[in-house]
């Protein structure tokens, strides 16, 4: 059984574009006819069949952005909707938005339901169970038919594409610091599953933290929760040993539970517990105590990110250009805001 072919890979086995493929297979009297034999040849013996998605690409631009997110509920992916939204519009382009709610399948079928035509590309945050499965499949097949993807927060080495991150590590560094710095010596993280790359990434700068200033890593007082519905029952037996002074926590949803599972024990914040989370959203503003947090500046990531795309869309490419893209990976500067619940 012959393999399945894309137009990258038949631009790279014949050493052409993926743009002179493209017309080739379209018969486009631009490409010279014994190119264009060669291109539909090549293209006839290996079964290629062009999809939806290729024919969008140069023929039908509908200047429309596709944003999938892993869910809804935290503040910091609403603030990257809106900072795309902003872009977007500037340059006449509208937002189609997709939620998988964490999940592998919903992720695919939105990919599928979106690149079918209806946008130019993608802006995507990866679903959890697509990290733990590691497939990325659905995120190729679009990438080799020429369809731009920009990845943000929970991205993969695995893809390569344009990507707008923090510094997750550093970032969680810098909270943990200033908790020591406060006096404060044991310090538990409250964290997602180690899947979830920016979990794991803030677990890590958790960590160098307290070995830089001599206070033993203890695995004890790292909570690794998978449901935030049931996290209370993990942070309140956690709560109840009194193992610690202080809580790292990598949002401000796990952030304001321990914070109300404290209070229900009778223990203040943050006389007795200090409290720092990512993600400088409503809860931690108007929180009782109000939380300091990691600002994401998800605004800033998303206009980023629909810069990224939109320059992709818009840029004009030579028949002889290179097919190895220079993709780019840019860093967005975080800060610490100081509220009620730290020193």
């Amino acid at each position: 059984m012959k393999r399945k072919i894309t137009l990258k890979q038949i631009a790279k086995e014949l050493d052409v574009s993926i743009s002179t493929v493209s017309k080739s297979l379209r018969n486009s009297l631009e490409i010279g006819e014994e190119t264009r034999l060669k291109v539909q040849a090549f293209a006839k013996f290996y079964n290629y069949k062009p999809n939806n998605i290729a024919l969008s690409l140069k023929n039908r631009k509908t200047k429309s952005i596709g944003i999938i997110i892993p869910e809804i509920v935290h503040h910091f992916f609403s603030t990257v909707i809106n900072g795309v939204e902003q872009v977007a519009n500037e340059h006449g382009y509208s937002v189609v938005i997709c939620l998988s709610d964490d999940s592998f399948d919903k992720e695919v079928l939105n990919m599928e339901m979106l690149a079918n035509g209806s946008i130019d590309g993608f802006i995507m945050s990866l679903s959890k169970e697509t990290q733990f499965k590691g497939d990325f499949h659905h995120i190729t097949e679009v990438i080799n038919q020429g369809m731009p993807v920009v990845m943000f927060d929970r991205v993969t080495n695995d893809i390569l594409c344009d990507k707008v991150i923090i510094d997750d590590k550093a970032a969680a560094y810098e909270a943990v610091q200033s908790l020591i710095d406060n006096g404060r010596k044991k310090i538990a993280l409250v964290t997602t599953v180690d899947y979830v790359s920016v979990g794991k990434l803030r677990t890590d700068g958790y960590e160098k933290a307290l070995l830089d200033n001599g206070i033993p890593f203890n695995e004890d007082l790292i909570i690794k929760i998978e449901d935030v519905d049931t996290c209370e029952i993990t942070i309140s037996e956690l709560l109840h040993a009194r193992a610690f002074d202080a809580v790292f926590a990598v949002n401000e949803l796990f952030a304001v539970t321990i914070i109300k599972t404290a209070s229900k024990m009778g223990l203040k914040v943050p006389e007795d517990l200090a409290v720092i989370a990512f993600t400088d959203g409503i809860i931690s503003k108007y929180s009782t105590p109000s939380i300091t947090t990691v600002s994401q500046s998800g605004e800033k990531m998303g206009n980023k990110a629909a810069k990224m795309l939109i320059e992709r869309l818009e840029a004009e490419h030579d028949e002889d250009e290179d097919e190895n893209e220079n993709y780019t990976t840019e860093v967005i500067e975080t800060h610490l805001i100081k509220r009620e619940s730290t020193d």
